[in-house]
């Protein structure tokens, strides 16, 4: 570049122009408030680097951020990287990108007029940082796309970011490189680097993207599904929203092309892996027979000594890879990776095998036994793979990984088993997880049949079988199976410690006496668990979860199960078993405060999962809440629907309560509309369920039903209007509720006698407002509005007479509020930025409503001359030539928003 081109800006080398003009903000840009620039991991840092493959969104997010440091009135520089080997060039850059970005026409004469010769040398960035801290302008430097800088521009960029004047902050975005470079300003807290793993959408980011894009056609259940396969990376939810663009009903296109799991990877991303060398496709192509890519795994499934170059290259490059935060290892993109497999099986058997064969070994040897055994079966080596699977799988199901159990155990027969009894062991664990406990107190059969079974297997089997009936629902026989064991257990490790702690717990609660199961849990002792810490804890929180959901007690039970499935969600993932039992009990809490959409939120796409492989309790509240949801949203079809496949998982599962509890729900939604025939014939089905299960009256299976059972007969009656009938089925059944400690359901069987002794021409008053009063004091704002229509009109009515309501009455949520588009301002506005003067700022905003001088000296009580002086001193700071110019500079830059 010579001089002639960067001394002047009318002859300024275009290239600059445009890496110095920022980016225009996409149509549907998402705000992300997590990562603003006042959340606690950003303040105050000086250095903050954005680091992640393509397709991450860095330069969106650097956007974003450029937005939010002229909302707060700095000045800031916007520089997009190039590959010039050349340092004055990148001098240039900079010092144009400050004239550009901040309104400083005069920024750095010296520099441009060659005043420095930057060559090898740091004089140049020394004296542009002199010049930063004399314009004493709060500025902001960013600078995108880093890693196409040359070497010795990149040791300037670094030398820049070390040097920093008090005045000045720097943001970079890179695909590579900077980490070792700036690990001194993150130790010492100036700097950060925000990774892949923080960059990818989270459940509550891609709903509120949805919503910006298609307001209430797309649900929060088709929000989950899409974020599931999309994995939160953004380049991948772009492409599948791109495949259903222009649909007059998004939400069935979304779903119709998920379904079509095959299509989908080859559809969106096979146009990406097409554009690629021939090479790099056979490569990708042949490592994607494993999940997790290392360098030196890829050189051996290829045989190649070239692959890890190869790989990183096309992390760097490709946007189809999720690279872990801090680590060697890389992830193909769920998407990608489908395409990429669909082509794998093109390949001849033969080369599959052998990638699978080079895979196991690669593995094996490194302790990864789980994976190992995997490619063993899949390479056609099953005796390899049955002893590989004995070494890892009862260490798998004690992690949670009672899937991967069972999938690598599906075909392995009895005489197999025989000669590997640890398989044997693991498989009655996860079938016992299940719902499948028949086949698991098979397998425990065959092994306390085999001869010199010690006392620790006889318990362990035991821990298994109580396991078995609580999934089965038979409280009575988990109660009989662990007694003998309570007292005197064989512990011989930390994690059946945990295990033992965990049952007496769950026995605690089934007899009601949930205090005493957090105590036992409390009590428990802390050991070394290792690796199943995760899962172990999961099973605690479980356990709380309930005893608070049971007592009524919904605001301790969203305190205690809003962090824990946050850590299970991201120790466990979104859709492991025990993170969305534990799903089901936020949202039942969440719910509860009349939070309906946030409640939706929670259980989206997990309800498959609950119906598979939940516990009946977690099973129950979460379709139940689901219904309710469905309900206060008006849809009373749907709500019926979830109730009626709540009641066909009980049937599917053999677990009559769920259909007790699918019928009581339905019975008190039609006696909301008094529909008197149909709740009748509703309870006459729950009579007929208990008397054909023939469990004795003191059993505590029976105890658990009665009060659904109960409860509907009560409905029924209201429903038909027969008061006196009503209030003599409530009556026992609030004894019930007290009895077995259901706080929740004793403050509705409460009111709904409240009702009833008004219906009959009593004072129900007094009775109500102490319901009312209870249900504020636990957080309990949907109990009335459930209970019946009529009556939450009353409690409504009755609020607003008592101290207006503030006292005595229950107040719901603030609903949740949903980030905004940044973009739609219908009036022009000037942001306050230090670049402008306040004066310069009003005579911008009325040029940008197309007033003339004349009136704009009007307006703001001025001569016209003096605007003239203002306008003369736009024209220069923004580098224009006409008063369109002018305010389009302005919207460039970010100095103007609200208008077009």
């Amino acid at each position: 570049m010579t001089e002639s081109k960067t001394s002047q800006p009318g002859s300024m080398n275009s290239a600059l122009v445009l890496r110095t003009t920022p980016p225009r903000a996409p149509r549907h840009l998402l705000v992300r408030s997590r990562l603003g620039l006042d959340d606690e991991t950003l303040r105050d840092r000086v250095v903050m680097v954005v680091h992640a493959p393509p397709g991450f969104g860095k330069t969106s997010l650097l956007g974003q951020w450029r937005r939010e440091f002229l909302a707060r009135g700095a000045a800031v520089a916007w520089l997009t990287s190039d590959q010039a080997d050349d340092a004055e060039y990148f001098l240039h850059a900079l010092t144009l990108a400050v004239r550009f970005g901040c309104g400083r026409p005069g920024f750095g004469r010296f520099l441009l007029e060659g005043g420095i010769t930057a060559h090898g040398k740091l004089e140049g960035v020394t004296a542009w940082l002199a010049d930063v801290a004399q314009t004493a302008l709060d500025m902001v430097l960013i600078v995108d796309d880093a890693e196409r800088l040359a070497p010795r521009n990149q040791e300037a960029l670094i030398y820049l970011l070390h040097n920093l004047p008090p005045n000045l902050r720097v943001v970079v975005g890179t695909r590579r490189g900077f980490d070792e470079s700036l690990a001194d300003l993150a130790a010492s807290g100036q700097g950060i680097t925000i990774g892949a793993d923080m960059l990818r959408f989270s459940f509550d980011e891609m709903i509120a993207f949805m919503r910006n894009r298609f307001g209430s056609k797309v649900d929060a259940d088709t929000c989950a599904r899409l974020h599931d396969v999309a994995d939160g990376w953004p380049l991948g939810v772009q492409l599948l929203l791109a495949a259903v663009e222009g649909s007059a009903d998004p939400r069935s296109a979304i779903v119709a092309m998920l379904a079509r799991s095959e299509w989908r990877g080859e559809h969106l991303v096979g146009g990406l892996i097409d554009n690629l060398a021939a090479a790099d496709r056979d490569f990708l192509v042949r490592v994607s027979v494993v999940d997790t890519l290392y360098p030196d795994l890829c050189r051996c499934l290829t045989e190649s000594d070239e692959a890890p170059e190869r790989l990183a290259r096309l992390v760097r490059d490709t946007p189809i890879f999720g690279v872990g935060d801090n680590s060697e290892w890389c992830r193909l993109h769920a998407l990608a990776r489908d395409a990429l497999r669909l082509r794998l099986e093109a390949l001849p058997e033969k080369e599959r095998q052998a990638l699978h064969a080079r895979a196991m070994r690669w593995m094996a040897e490194r302790g990864m036994m789980r994976e190992a055994a995997r490619h063993a079966r899949a390479a056609g080596q099953r005796e390899a793979a049955l002893d590989l699977a004995e070494q890892c799988l009862y260490d798998a199901v004690t992690q949670g990984y009672q899937g991967t159990v069972l999938e690598m155990l599906e075909d392995v027969s009895e005489a197999e088993l025989d000669q590997h009894p640890r398989l044997r062991l693991a498989a009655a664990w996860a079938l016992a997880l299940s719902e499948r406990q028949e086949e698991a107190g098979r397998l425990v059969a065959r092994i306390l049949e085999a001869p010199a079974v010690d006392t620790g297997l006889r318990y362990e089997c035991a821990l298994i079988l109580t396991g078995a009936a609580y999934f089965a629902d038979e409280p009575d026989r988990c109660v009989e199976i662990f007694e003998p064991w309570r007292e005197s257990p064989p512990l011989s490790s930390p994690q059946l410690a945990q295990m033992h702690a965990n049952r007496v717990a769950i026995i605690d609660i089934l007899r009601g006496d949930t205090g005493q199961a957090r105590r036992t849990l409390q009590q428990a002792p802390r050991g070394q668990i290792g690796k199943g810490l995760a899962y172990m804890q999961g099973w605690v929180d479980y356990i709380v979860g309930v005893s608070y959901i049971l007592e009524g007690q919904l605001l301790l039970c969203e305190e205690t199960m809003r962090p824990a499935l946050l850590r299970s969600e991201a120790e466990l993932g979104r859709r492991h078993p025990v993170t969305c039992m534990l799903a089901a009990f936020l949202a039942t809490s969440i719910y509860e405060r009349d939070c309906i959409d946030d409640a939706a939120a929670v259980l989206a796409n997990r309800l498959d999962v609950l119906e598979r492989v939940g516990t009946p309790s977690a099973v129950l509240f979460g379709y139940r809440t689901a219904a309710r949801i469905a309900a206060a949203q008006g849809a009373e079809q749907r709500a019926l629907d979830l109730l009626e496949a709540l009641n066909l998982v009980g049937v599917a599962r053999h677990l009559p309560r769920l259909c007790i509890a699918s019928l009581a729900e339905q019975t008190r939604i039609h006696a909301g509309k008094f529909r008197p025939e149909t709740c009748r014939v509703l309870a006459a089905r729950i009579d007929e369920i208990i008397a054909q299960d023939a469990r004795p009256p003191d059993s505590l299976w029976y105890r658990l039903v009665v009060i659904f059972q109960t409860l509907s007969h009560a409905n029924a009656a209201i429903a038909a209007q027969n008061w006196e009938e009503a209030l003599a089925v409530l009556e026992p059944a609030a004894r019930l509720a007290d009895g077995m400690r259901l706080g929740r359901l004793r403050l509705e069987i409460m009111a709904l006698r409240a009702f009833v002794l008004e219906r009959k021409g009593e004072d129900g008053r007094p009775l109500l407002l102490e319901a009312i009063n209870l249900a504020q004091t636990f957080g309990l704002a949907r109990t009335f509005a459930d209970a019946h229509p009529i009556l939450a009109d009353w409690v409504r009515r009755l609020t607003e007479e008592t101290a207006g309501g503030a006292e005595q009455g229950v107040t719901p949520a603030p609903r949740a509020v949903h980030p905004k588009p940044a973009h739609g301002l219908s009036a022009p506005r000037v942001v306050p930025s230090m670049v402008l003067t306040p004066k310069e700022r009003e005579v911008l905003e009325l040029l940008a409503r197309k007033l003339s001088n004349k009136e704009i000296a009007q307006a703001m009580s001025v001569g016209e001359e003096t605007v003239k002086w203002h306008m003369k001193n736009l024209f220069g700071k923004l580098d224009a030539g006409t008063r369109k110019h002018v305010v389009r500079r302005a919207q460039v830059l970010g100095l103007l928003v609200g208008t077009e």
